[in-house]
């Protein structure tokens, strides 16, 4: 543990707290911003180069390193994992790693299969020509001849 007194402590717990609201109100702002309702007609959500949403992604990984930032934080200072031994903190961070990886794959994994099962779909609705011709030419079919009753 570490060697704080209580209004080390106290500091320390009200520094990470301010930290995680200014972190928090950019956040937002990043959102209000980037989709158009804090500036009317600056919209970065819906900016594309050729086909790709450069603007949804910028704010998308914005978004995302400032909560796991947040996440580390609270982390490290809330539950002590920076006051512990480094056995101990990889015993717990390496499989919360290996927990997200997990869950980014598991989801990467699903869209792969939605998009299969939506080409198989759209595959499944086009039209085929169904027109039957017979190859090598017109079948020839032979009258049976009126003499043949089959021996009577």
């Amino acid at each position: 543990m570490s060697d704080h007194t209580y209004e080390e402590s106290k500091g320390i717990a009200r520094k990470t707290i301010i930290i995680l609201g200014i972190v928090t109100i950019i956040e937002v702002l990043i959102a209000l911003v980037g989709k158009g309702y804090l500036i009317p007609g600056v919209e970065f959500y819906e900016s594309y180069i050729g086909n790709f949403p450069i603007g949804r992604a910028l704010m998308y990984l914005a978004m995302i390193s400032l909560s796991i930032y947040k996440a580390i934080l609270v982390i490290f200072e809330f539950m002590h994992m920076k006051y512990e031994v480094k056995g101990l903190m990889r015993s717990v961070l390496v499989p919360t790693a290996l927990l997200i990886w997990a869950i980014i794959a598991f989801f990467m994994e699903g869209d792969y299969w939605r998009n299969s099962r939506n080409f198989i779909s759209d595959k499944d609705n086009q039209q085929v020509e169904t027109s039957i011709r017979p190859v090598g030419g017109p079948i020839k079919v032979e009258e049976p001849s009126g003499d043949d009753h089959g021996g009577h």
